[in-house]
């Protein structure tokens, strides 16, 4: 007999049809709900009360989870997430942590309800185990998944779930991160839903067979126990709820809290106007030793109360910058939640009925079995939400109000260095294994009223925190040189994107080398894009400092402070990579800021002033970016609009203008588009104009804006371009820019390929839905 291989059988692209998957399940488990009455008769303080102790529930789920884990990637990052569903596996409330895992956890549910049901049974006292990203709950095989069914009387209630980051769990790479991986056989075992616990207790069988594939087993089994521990204390409290207010009146509170999220998200969408956005980003390289860019683009398309995400024309999977159908899913609850829903109770279950995905399968963000896809969440699904927030960012954009949640494209990725050896320091030597949690502290994206929050985290992990210095040396054999903000690593705007960091250590307690791994992105093609002119915030770059003085500089008493003073000998680490770091060596990685929002000549001359004082900005960048100049740290107004009318002038002189205007318009009765940009009413007709100097480009919806374009060199972005293109990729990388044919502001600013398609045609412009 030929068994299909779990997760192979496609998702729906449209959220779970409850009724049928109730229909499917067999009649030996029977399910609670309620019916329509029940809900509406609910009275609002009973409502308002339950639903806030749901809420209480899953903080209090993720606080168990911390306090029994030893994983800094949960005790310090908070790398993880958890979750009540509802007894068909619709997810009810969710934390505030890591939100990609939202898209996957009831992917999870629903298979376990489908092939788990008859055998081995769903029972009470059991719980479930997965790291499989086709079946779901997680987006890499590194996400692992602790759930349980909920029973009362008899009768299946809810489930309560877990999911944490694990450092490592098998597989060629440390970390279980396999650079050079062309398939899943490279990478962790991925195991479809195993039961873990049976009648309430752990089957030993199981969770030793579990922690035995890891290069640290005990963090495994620890954070094993911590998730039982977690879904322990939400039955717990469930149970007391249901105790307290009966078992008909808290289900009837958790359908109206996806109703309620369903509506509020509509009621939102209703109010903007209808039309479509397209977006397109790449990954630089796809596995050791690639040299190609790699696309993924998605048409987004609001109608009404309803949205599309469409992701035909992405590139075929490819090495290990792929993720599965709950990736792409994930990376775009990691966009809408908090851009469309972040005055709305996140009950997913409901806002996911608001939108479906149109995808083609083997592709970089729908890979299909037996895809590498190590690099998921923090690749193709990450990817895959900054595409589709750049996308709500056009929407929102347009409205006064919505548009205070637009924001350019934060850090963009995470740059991923894993550590491995031997620590010498004790009186018996120990393997030891890290991942360097620091890129946590990304620099959040511009908005249209305010700068981006410098290191302040990452879009996707609203309650990421970096880990603390001392704990870190004080765990591993390294000692660390610096960890500190990058000046100019904020994208150039009108408003700032927030600022990047960046970290350098050397080993320090051990004799041998240690493992090094690099997983990453960002390099060649920024992936932190700026928004209305707005420029990209730096690139990636990860050094590794061969032959280094850093032995002689400490023994002298000197400590540091740039790669130039500690070696001759500096190797750009590439995208991906099996590397090593001796003792004497240092590595030095510097991870992305957020894009800057509005054209940067644009911006407040005092501003500048004091983000030089404040070291965000050099001093060059001052003048070269922005076109301000500066007297003794004090705005030299006569030179600084030289300056920038000298920069506007060179704009017009090596840019190519394409289509021809059509004169002025009235700007006393418009609608934005966005900072530049304005809809006016020309003959009848819609058309787009610009908002600082009058001129109409063109019609809303005929043939492409007439525009200025300069392609060069991606340097010409500003000194936030530290990496070297030529270093990863064989195509042609280039600084593009749209300007206004007319008062030459900057319209859009990005580093491409030199082949990115042009968006002259759409530029401002959407595309009316019928």
């Amino acid at each position: 007999m030929t068994m299909q291989v779990p997760g192979s059988e496609r998702f729906s692209s449209r959220p779970v049809d409850p009724d049928e998957l109730a229909r499917s399940l067999p009649s030996s488990l029977a399910v609670h709900t309620v019916g329509q009455e029940q809900i509406d008769d609910l009275d609002p303080l009973t409502y308002e009360v339950i639903r806030h102790r749901l809420w209480s529930v899953t903080d209090e789920m993720g606080e168990s989870l911390k306090r029994m884990s030893g994983s800094p990637i949960v005790t310090d990052a908070n790398d993880f997430d958890f979750a009540i569903s509802d007894e068909l596996g619709q997810e009810v409330q969710v934390g505030l942590y890591n939100t990609m895992l939202v898209g996957a956890v009831d992917l999870a549910i629903y298979w376990t309800l489908r092939h788990r049901a008859d055998n081995p049974g769903i029972e009470s006292g059991d719980m479930f185990l997965t790291n499989d990203p086709w079946v779901g709950g997680g987006l890499h095989q590194n996400d692992v998944m602790v759930y349980q069914p909920v029973f009362h009387d008899g009768k299946l209630f809810a489930w309560t779930s877990a999911i944490a980051h694990q450092p490592d769990l098998g597989g060629v790479g440390i970390g279980s991160f396999s650079p050079a991986a062309e398939d899943v056989f490279s990478e962790s075992l991925p195991t479809p839903p195993i039961k873990v616990v049976r009648g309430g207790q752990v089957q030993r069988d199981v969770a030793d067979a579990w922690v035995r594939r890891s290069r640290v087993p005990m963090l495994i089994g620890l954070d094993l126990r911590a998730k039982i521990g977690a879904n322990n204390v939400g039955a717990e409290r469930l149970h007391a709820l249901i105790d307290q207010y009966g078992p008909d009146t808290v289900k009837a509170v958790m359908k109206r809290m996806m109703s309620d999220a369903e509506a509020r998200l509509r009621d939102k969408l209703t109010t903007l106007p209808d039309g479509s956005w397209t977006a397109t980003g790449y990954q630089d390289q796809s596995h050791e030793g690639d040299r190609g860019l790699h696309k993924i683009t998605v048409t987004t398309t609001k109608t009404g109360d309803h949205l599309s995400f469409d992701f035909t024309g992405t590139d075929p999977q490819a090495g290990v910058v792929n993720c599965t159908y709950a990736g792409m899913r994930g990376g775009v609850m990691l966009a809408l939640l908090p851009i469309l829903a972040n005055d709305i109770p996140w009950s997913a279950g409901g806002l996911m009925r608001c939108f479906d995905l149109v995808t083609e399968e083997g592709t970089l963000n729908n890979a299909t079995y037996p895809a590498a896809v190590g690099r998921g969440p923090i690749g193709p699904a990450w990817l895959t939400g900054s595409l589709i927030a750049e996308c709500l960012a056009q929407l929102l954009d347009r409205d006064l109000e919505l548009g205070r949640n637009v924001q350019a494209t934060c850090c963009g990725t995470w740059d991923t260095a894993v550590i491995a050896g031997l620590d010498e320091r004790g009186e018996q030597p120990a393997p030891f294994l890290s991942i360097m949690m620091e890129p946590m502290a990304g620099g959040y994206g511009a908005r249209p009223h305010a700068d981006g929050i410098d290191t302040g985290g990452l879009f996707c992990i609203p309650m990421g925190r970096v880990p603390d210095v001392e704990m870190t040396e004080f765990l591993y054999p390294l000692l660390t040189l610096w960890r500190r903000e990058l000046p100019d690593s904020g994208g150039p705007g009108r408003h700032r994107g927030g600022l990047g960091a960046a970290l350098a250590f050397t080993p320090h307690g051990t004799s041998i080398p240690m493992g090094l791994v690099l997983a990453s992105a960002g390099k060649a093609v920024t992936q932190n894009n700026g928004l209305s002119g707005g420029h990209p915030g730096n690139s990636g770059l990860d050094v590794i400092a061969r032959q280094s003085r850093i032995t002689e500089l400490l023994a002298s008493g000197t400590l540091p402070s740039t790669l130039e003073e500690i070696s001759d000998n500096l190797e750009p680490g590439q995208n991906y990579a099996s590397s090593y770091l001796a003792p004497g060596e240092v590595f030095a990685m510097s991870w992305q800021g957020g894009g800057g929002y509005g054209d940067p000549l644009t911006r407040d001359a005092t501003a500048v002033a004091r983000d030089l004082a404040e070291h965000k900005i050099t001093e060059a960048a001052a003048t070269s970016v922005y076109g301000v100049v500066l007297t003794g740290g004090e705005v030299d107004p006569a030179a600084t609009e030289a300056e920038r009318t000298r920069q506007r002038a060179l704009r017009r002189d090596r840019s190519r203008v394409s289509g021809e205007t059509r004169g002025k318009a009235e700007l006393s009765s418009v609608k934005r588009v966005d900072d530049n940009l304005v809809e006016v009413t020309v003959d009848g007709a819609t058309a787009i104009a610009c908002a600082h100097c009058a001129e109409i480009l063109g019609d809303t919806n005929a043939g492409p804006l007439a525009l200025a374009v300069y392609n060069g060199a991606p340097t010409d972005a500003g000194p936030q371009i530290i990496a070297t293109a030529e270093d990863y990729v064989d195509a042609p990388v280039v600084f593009r820019q749209y300007s206004c044919p007319s008062c030459w502001t900057a319209l859009s600013s990005a580093v491409v390929p030199a082949d990115h398609p042009d968006h002259a045609a759409t530029l401002g412009k959407r595309t009316v839905t019928a």
